[in-house]
């Protein structure tokens, strides 16, 4: 797959040769104006998005950017990331998508400046820094991946969801050009008429991003978003959809009994893979080495074998059901995290003089039931966002108990919960659950879930697009009370209630999986994994990051305990080893 990447110099002139370019590349001599643009765009201007059909998404961005100078960030949309020269104006624009669907990273040199879809190919150019940045191996421990803006690379950065970056004089400067608004004051209509109109808007989604020359298929777990974008799908070709699945032979983590569900339901061309340890142990150096910075969600690995499935099938194009529950509250978390905050509504001096003193300062809380809401309440104590992180594992395990001392030196262990709360407390939304949902637009969606999906397209040649990250979806998902979000213990209420009579029955109320991978289980029992995982964790001793006892307990734990449980940590190590290894290779 192709990637963006330019260098810019001081005299903007002379830097649209220097770039090698993505998708798509135009120049408008006239003007003196270039653009190199990489993703799948969607377009709101009716006269650029013909332009676009007939002459490709660069021409268009180029009359666009002529008609709106910088607004024609608000025409377009969809997965994209660009950068645009004005030479007359000695000015490049650089800016990725509102999601965060299409990286881009930039470094600051002697020379000027260096930007491109690869933090990796960023870091290895001339002038820019490209030693390990020791926090940013620490934040990937606490979230399983390195989190913008800052990178795994001390001289590259990236640029967050909305973000655009206006180069001139030889300065660089970065402004948000959108953030997401939750309108929670706005009135809305009858109910009826505002679930027709989810369903129409998911349709036209989908209908958008099933257009162009390439066939389409659609991811499948059985989860709620991919069934509804498989059923979406077909009704907006007018033919079966084709759809794409895999299994695990694995007590407790195959869906494909859902997946068939669906796919009987909606008569979809339907196929399957069973993923085996086997593929694990041949899927974990390929992974780790075509990410560009150390990666540790584990569906990467599924994803991929999904996607390669649907390549040799010869479709161009897959959809996926990534968003939905980061916009229509569709994790478990949000309930619970309202559930804690009833305690906060109790009046102050009931907590302190009543409730607390009886729970813990009397022998009464020692008693089961009572130790149980004594354990409620200390959760309900803490401030949010802390008490989201309560079962972080790097947090429950000890960062001093896992990392050397000479490490731990020179991190600073505030940072991941000083970014968690920066985002919470920065949203533009004022209640709780828009508030969450912000975190995990950015944390899990932007930082983990779109470069899984992204990355393990790109490792099998295969475009990918996200109809629920539709704009006009997303302002309507903002504009929407928190209570057709979560009420009580029930999670998407007006997306399943829209959906019912569109989706089976029991899609609507199986539990959430997707494509977890039962690394924890598979460790246990297969020689080739076992000793892939020990191999790599041997290595990682030697780096003096983390201490060789804690490796060495962790698997005896592992073996002894909970498998799953600490098999996320096993295999956020692994994965670190094998993209340092996979990073030293010539």
């Amino acid at each position: 797959m192709n990637h963006l990447f330019g260098r810019l110099t001081e005299a903007a002139g002379e830097t649209a040769a220097s770039w090698r370019a993505a998708t798509a590349v135009a120049h408008c001599a006239e003007r003196r104006l270039a653009v190199a643009l990489e993703g799948l765009p969607v377009w709101r201007d009716g006269d650029l998005a013909r332009l676009a059909r007939e002459l490709g998404d660069a021409r268009a961005l180029l009359e666009g950017y002529h008609r709106h100078g910088e607004g024609i960030l608000q025409f377009l949309h969809g997965s994209f990331a660009l950068a645009l020269q004005d030479a007359g104006a000695e000015l490049v624009l650089l800016a990725t998508d509102r999601v965060g669907g299409v990286p881009l990273f930039h470094a600051d040199t002697d020379s000027g400046l260096v930007f491109g879809s690869r933090a990796d190919q960023v870091a290895a150019q001339p002038g820019v820094n490209a030693e390990l940045h020791p926090q940013a191996l620490y934040d990937y421990l606490y979230f399983h991946v390195v989190p913008g803006p800052e990178t795994v690379y001390q001289g590259v950065r990236r640029l967050q969801p909305g973000e655009c970056l206006r180069w001139q004089g030889g300065r660089a400067r970065v402004d948000p050009y959108w953030v997401m608004e939750y309108r929670e004051d706005n009135a809305h209509g009858d109910p009826a008429s505002l679930r027709e109109e989810f369903r129409e808007r998911v349709r036209d989604a989908v209908r958008q991003r099933a257009q162009g020359d390439v066939p389409v298929g659609a991811f499948l777990s059985g989860g709620t978003d991919s069934s509804t974008v498989s059923g979406m799908l077909g009704q907006v070709q007018g033919a079966p959809a084709r759809t794409y699945s895999i299994g695990f032979d694995a007590p407790g983590y195959d869906e494909m009994e859902y997946a068939r569900l669906v796919s009987r339901h909606f008569g979809t061309e339907h196929h399957e893979y069973y993923v085996t340890a086997e593929d694990v142990v041949t899927g974990v150096p390929m992974v780790a080495g075509h990410f560009d910075q150390p990666f540790a969600n584990a569906s990467a690995v599924p994803a991929y074998y999904c996607a390669r499935m649907a390549r040799e099938d010869g479709i161009g194009r897959l959809l996926a059901g990534d968003g939905g529950d980061e916009l229509f509250g569709g994790n478990y978390r949000y309930a619970k995290q309202q559930m804690f905050a009833w305690y906060g509504r109790i009046p102050a001096s009931l907590r302190r003089f009543g409730i607390e003193p009886l729970l813990f300062d009397t022998p009464l809380g020692r008693l089961g039931p009572i130790r149980k809401l004594g354990n409620y309440v200390r959760q309900a104590r803490l401030p949010m966002p802390e008490r989201m992180e309560t079962y972080n594992l790097l947090d429950r395990l000890g960062p001093e108990r896992i990392l050397t001392d000479e490490y731990l030196s020179r991190i600073d262990r505030g940072v991941p919960m000083a970014l968690l709360r920066d985002t919470y407390h920065g949203a533009h939304a004022g209640h709780m659950l828009n508030r969450m949902l912000a975190v995990d637009m950015r944390f899990t969606l932007a930082d983990s879930d779109l470069p899984k999906v992204t990355g393990a397209c790109g490792m099998a040649g295969i475009e990918v697009a996200f109809p629920f990250l539709d704009e006009q979806l997303m302002a309507f998902a903002a504009s929407l009370p928190t209570r057709e979000k979560v009420r009580g213990t029930r999670l998407r209420y007006l997306f399943k209630d829209a959906l019912r009579d569109f989706l089976p029955p029991e899609i609507l109320t199986k539990k959430k999986q997707g494509f977890g991978l039962p690394f924890g289980l598979w460790l246990a029992t297969h020689p080739g994994l076992r000793e892939l995982t020990g191999d790599s964790l041997s290595s990682l001793k030697q780096r003096g990051i983390v201490r060789p006892a804690f490796i060495d307990e962790l698997l005896d734990r592992h073996h002894a305990e909970h498998a799953a449980y600490f098999g996320t940590m096993v295999w956020t190590l692994l994965m670190l080893e094998q993209w340092l290894a996979a990073r030293e290779k010539p």
